[in-house]
Formats: C-alpha cells, structure tokens, sequence
C-alpha cells in the first residue's frame, strides 16, 4: 500500500493506478442495505408499532436502541436476520438512537445509525396499585391495579406488568370490569416469596390516544402463613399459622337478615379506630359508632373484622352483627388483652380470613381483594 501511495502521488497521469482503486473500494462495501423506521429526526413517533429495522441483502448480527438515558430498549431479530422489533412499547417522550449492523453473504458489513422521538400524549392514565413497595404482606395478597381511565385495550395493558417472584410460579392477571387488574397465584403464596413487578405503564396505549405516564418497579415479601376460619354457626374463629391452629377466638357475626358472606375474603387495611354508619352500606340509620376499634376491612361494600364494646355476651353465643365479624373489645381499644387487640396485632395486610356456615352466599370476587374465591380456570380465562 506504501508502494501505491507513492506512485498515485507522482507527475504521471495516474490512469489505471486511479481505476484500480476504485475497483478496489467497490469490492469492500457491503451489499447488506439496512433501514431503519421511523426515518432519522422523526418525532411524534407512536410508542407501538413504528420502530423496526430491517435489511436486504444481507443479515442483521447486531441492534441496540437507547433512550436518553443510556437504558436498553430489548427486541429480537426475526425473519432469518431479516429485521428486528422491540419486544414491547417505547416510552412517551422520549429520544431513542438506533444502531444497527447487518453482514452480506461475504461477511462485509454495513452500519446504519438514526434517532427519533416518541409523541407526546394529550391524554393519560395511571395505575394506583396494592400493596405498596417494599412492603411484607399475608399470603393472600395479589397485585392489584386500579386505573384512572377505562382500559380498552387490555392486552397492550396487561402485557405491560411483568412479575417475576422467588422462587418462581406462575402467576395470572384477570381483568375485573375495564379499570381493575388482579394478578396472583393459582393457590395462596408460599411463605418468604419475594415479589417483584415492572409495572411499566408509560406509552403503552390504554384505549385510543390514552397513553399510561408511569414506570415503577414494585417489590414486597410474602410473610408468615396465617389463615383465619370463622364458623359462623359456632361463633369461634381459628387462627391458624402454617396450618397449625394458635388461637381460637369467641366471634359473633351477622344476624338473620344481615348475614355475614362466606367465602375467603383478604385483609385490605388496617384501622386503629374508625367510623362505621349504616348509611354507607345501605341500613339507613340503623347505626352509626364513631370509634369502632381495631378494625380490619375485608370487602369493599363494608365487610369488616373489629372490635365490639357494645355486643355484651354475644361473642361466642349468638350473631348480632350486621354482617361484620366482631371480636370483644373495650371502648377506646387500650386493653391490649381483648380478642380484638390480640387479632388485630397479629394480623397484617393480605392475610386470609375464611367464613363458613353463615346464612348468606359467596362474597364476590372482586368485592375486595377476594379473587381467591374464583377457580383458577375462571381466573385465566
């Protein structure tokens, strides 16, 4: 190559020497031609559907698309190396570079380089989510998820929440009406199971021009195993912990008329002291405490566990409730000795109360966080 530079650089006309490096260069280019869309400095990219790279005449041996902040968009190469798609939505607002390479059948390569950014959305929607990050929950617990907008497109949607747990079992998402999603395992979680979910939200097209704006990763531990058996009949709840019974408690549930749900209904917050009015549930004035103590909400329409101060010797005899599950207890909740107090510290958010023999039907559902009391076929429809 000394040799060529020298002559190339002499007085002569150079003629051939010229024409054959020419013919040189043109035999060292690729043939692979790779494409990249959308076209480099496109904006108001759509956050699904319009990213893919593709060649002719060649193979694709390598992609990489990040956003601004150097984070990796995953994708795979399809079609025998012919093109490549990302394996989910792109974020809103965002500034993407692509970098592609692809090999010819001479193993010459070609490079393409491009950047664009994603629209942004006139409209979005939020997930609100239970339980919290971070937090350690009962082994009924699921995931759930309640959005701000109805959710049209749900596939989009549910493909978006990915969990992954320790150690590892398959977990399902169902959709309760277009604005709730649950996700659990087909039976209650195994004890010290961590949880992690990429709720990832952002971009991904909730119904038409509705866009999700949030991108978290949540993670919380599944604690000890502690179920609880109410028997309405007998006026006894078992709690139980690991399937071994550690206390049994005088309970009085829902009278004739109010009867308590059966079913297996999950622990969804925890109230020191609270209010409890017949007119939120639809029994006028029938009552209304203002300082129910030690109560612990078990269905959305009203269905809680608490202590009672005012059942006299109903506990362990006879239903007096409303449809509630009551535990004696003393006006202000300070006597750390009642049933009341005694369950109520011993219990935390997700774990499992079960009713049986009560004069009433199933609890739904989705009234709460009672998906346990759906079969795991109805669930992954």
């Amino acid at each position: 190559m000394l040799s060529l530079a020298a002559c190339g650089g002499g007085g002569g006309k150079g003629d051939g020497k010229g024409k054959d490096g020419g013919t040189q260069q043109a035999a060292q280019q690729s043939a692979a031609a790779v494409t990249i869309t959308p076209k480099s400095g496109a904006t108001g990219v759509d956050t699904s559907g319009a990213l893919k790279v593709d060649v002719t005449q060649g193979k694709l041996t390598e992609v990489t698309v990040k956003d601004a902040k150097g984070a990796t968009v995953d994708g795979s190469i399809t079609g025998g190396g012919a093109s490549w798609t990302p394996s989910a939505h792109l974020a809103a607002a965002t500034k993407y570079t692509v970098h592609a390479v692809a090999k010819d059948s001479q193993g010459r390569e070609a490079a393409e380089d491009s950047t664009f950014t994603t629209l942004t959305p006139k409209n979005t929607f939020l997930g609100y989510f239970t339980p919290e990050d971070g937090s350690t929950v009962g082994v009924g617990m699921p995931f759930s998820v309640n959005f701000t907008r109805g959710i049209t497109n749900p596939q989009a949607v549910e493909k978006s929440i990915r969990i992954t747990t320790q150690p590892a079992v398959d977990v399902e998402g169902h959709w309760f009406g277009n604005d709730r999603l649950d996700f659990r395992p087909e039976k209650y979680w195994k004890e010290g199971t961590k949880v992690t979910v990429d709720l990832d939200l952002d971009g991904v097209e909730g119904r038409d021009g509705v866009y999700g704006e949030q991108h978290k990763t949540v993670k919380f531990t599944i604690g000890r195993n502690q179920v609880s058996v109410v028997d309405a009949k007998k006026h006894t709840m078992q709690v139980t912990q690991d399937g071994k019974v550690i206390k049994t408690l005088p309970v009085t549930t829902g009278k004739p008329g109010y009867d308590t749900w059966n079913g297996q209904m999950v622990i969804s917050e925890k109230l020191t002291v609270t209010r409890m009015n017949g007119e939120t549930v639809g029994y006028g004035g029938e009552y209304d405490i203002k300082d129910v103590p030690h109560a612990m909400r078990l269905t959305t329409s009203g269905t809680f566990l608490h202590g009672n101060y005012w059942g006299g010797d109903a506990f362990g005899n006879y239903n007096a409730s409303h449809g509630c599950v009551g535990l004696s207890d003393v006006r202000g909740g300070y006597d750390t000795s009642t049933p009341a107090a005694w369950m109520f510290d011993h219990s935390i958010i997700g774990d499992v109360v079960i009713v049986k023999n009560a004069h009433d039907g199933t609890v739904g559902p989705d009234n709460g966080l009672n998906g346990w009391n759906m079969s795991w076929a109805d669930w992954t429809k």
